[in-house]
């Protein structure tokens, strides 16, 4: 592939696979480092990894595509650098190539040091970002196949890279990028990509960072043109419109706002791509078993304190308690963690916090304005912000209310 004229690629050489359809296994957002309640998670990231590492050798993928947010911090710790250091010594000892971006938890600079070290081991890591996507090549028994390695990306990123180009938000700044590097390429060709953005109508959960407003909402039409978009960003595995545009979500659940999630590696066969279509293309969710579940359990104190309740439970998970005693338990914190081992979190629902939290709702709903009301209600209804136009109509509505008061 050749460098667009502003925007483009900068090939790797091309890598040679055996003669088979293409097998991947696409995993995102590690959090290595992460912390839950002020709980390390360092054990229980070491055990889903090796996990990890023996899928690959019962699954041989032919490559690993790991779609940013490798460290929880951009300065991560010297245990959370030894355990992503093990593990993709873990994949190259089983000669299993990896593609691999930055998220936005991510250092660019940390993450892309050692990169032309790493080629020699397979393992390809995208650089900062200078305007250029990184791309590597494989080749099948249905010829070759381009890798796009699309880090973390915010629209001033893009700007400083190119100060004439009309970029206002996150949709411009991936669309310009996007069609720069696709621009003179060989549409017959198979084409993947690796990104790290909250996609328009993706489901969130708490433990990630979000943007006031959804200000870094990308639109998946950017995505046009890819057999296969691997993302990451978001926690919960799922498709956004189609499996085409996955979020594989990450291997452990990081809130008890993901307790119900089934975690996993996505596991993704690329095959022939016929003229006029897109790539023949399955997405299979190989199940994760954690170390520790994250339970969320609700009822009084003696309820959940009796041996009966507990007897068949995990003690050594982590929990999140609700108690729905009327009044306070004293000690309660300490007193469930003899049961409990790993009790991080307790709150109460009763008729004290119902009050409380009504109040509290009352306050901030009188404290907006209708038209942030509104756009609060039109986001929860349609998954994404109003546009331009939908705008206009609501600021002529509450005009004419206001004229005709």
């Amino acid at each position: 592939l050749e460098a667009g004229s502003e925007c483009g690629v900068r090939p790797d050489p091309a890598f040679e696979l055996e003669e088979k359809t293409m097998r991947l296994f696409h995993l995102s957002d590690l959090h290595l480092g992460k912390r839950l309640h002020e709980y390390s998670l360092l054990e229980d990231q070491r055990d889903i990894l090796d996990q990890i590492l023996l899928a690959v050798e019962r699954e041989r993928p032919d490559a690993m595509l790991l779609a940013g947010d490798l460290y929880d911090k951009t300065a991560p710790s010297a245990e959370s650098v030894q355990l992503l250091d093990d593990f993709l010594s873990g994949l190259s000892a089983q000669n299993c190539p990896v593609l691999a971006i930055y998220g936005n938890h991510d250092s660019p600079e940390r993450t892309a040091y050692g990169a032309r070290l790493f080629r020699e081991k397979q393992i390809h890591v995208s650089p900062v970002f200078d305007g250029h996507i990184r791309t590597v090549t494989f080749s099948d028994e249905f010829g070759e196949l381009d890798f796009y390695l699309l880090p973390f990306l915010k629209p001033s990123t893009v700007r400083s890279c190119f100060p004439d180009a009309e970029i206002e938000n996150y949709s411009d700044a991936l669309k310009f990028v996007l069609e720069q590097a696709l621009r003179g390429t060989d549409p017959a060709r198979r084409k993947v990509l690796l990104a790290h953005q909250f996609v328009t109508g993706a489901a969130r959960s708490d433990s990630e960072e979000t943007v006031v407003g959804g200000l870094d909402n990308v639109d998946a039409a950017v995505f046009e043109g890819f057999d296969y978009v691997a993302l990451g960003h978001i926690h919960k595995p799922q498709n956004i419109g189609s499996e085409r545009l996955r979020y594989s979500g990450s291997p452990l659940k990081y809130s008890f706002s993901e307790a119900e999630q089934e975690k996993g590696i996505s596991l993704v066969t690329l095959g022939e791509k016929r003229a006029g279509s897109l790539a023949e293309l399955s997405v299979h969710l190989l199940p994760l078993t954690p170390r520790r579940e994250l339970r969320c359990l609700r009822g009084s104190y003696e309820e959940l304190t009796a041996r009966s309740f507990y007897e068949n439970l995990s003690r050594e998970d982590y929990y999140r308690i609700t108690l729905t005693d009327e009044s306070d338990v004293p000690a309660a914190m300490q007193r469930l963690r003899t049961v409990y081992h790993n009790l991080m979190e307790l709150a109460y629902d009763n008729r004290r916090t119902k009050n409380s939290a009504e109040l509290e709702l009352r306050r901030a709903a009188d404290a907006r304005t209708p038209e942030e009301l509104f756009a609060d209600f039109f986001r929860a209804q349609n998954g994404r912000e109003m546009n331009e136009l939908e705008q206009e109509l609501l600021t002529q509505a509450l005009l004419r209310q206001e004229v005709e008061a």
